[in-house]
């Protein structure tokens, strides 16, 4: 009889040791991907280069929002 409560005991224990490691796992896991997002967030704002007039131009040609004769005329300026 004694030999059955042992052996529930180091089940119970097994269950325990086993839910607590992933328990740690988990947590130093969420821990990391958090300083990776928040740390690589602040990278990548940083080097992000400016936009420039030729960019901006370049969009609202894509877009449209200007012909071609005026894409090429402010193009022009913008290289003067």
């Amino acid at each position: 009889m004694m030999w059955e409560y042992m052996g529930n005991g180091w089940g119970g224990m097994a269950f325990g040791m086993v839910s607590m490691s992933l328990f740690w796992i988990l947590l130093i896991a969420a821990a990391v991907l958090l300083i990776r997002h928040v740390w690589g967030a602040g990278i990548s704002s940083e080097h992000r280069q400016p936009e420039t007039a030729l960019d901006i131009l370049k969009k609202r040609y894509a877009r449209g929002e200007i012909e071609r004769e005026e894409f090429e005329q402010k193009k022009s300026d913008l290289s003067e």
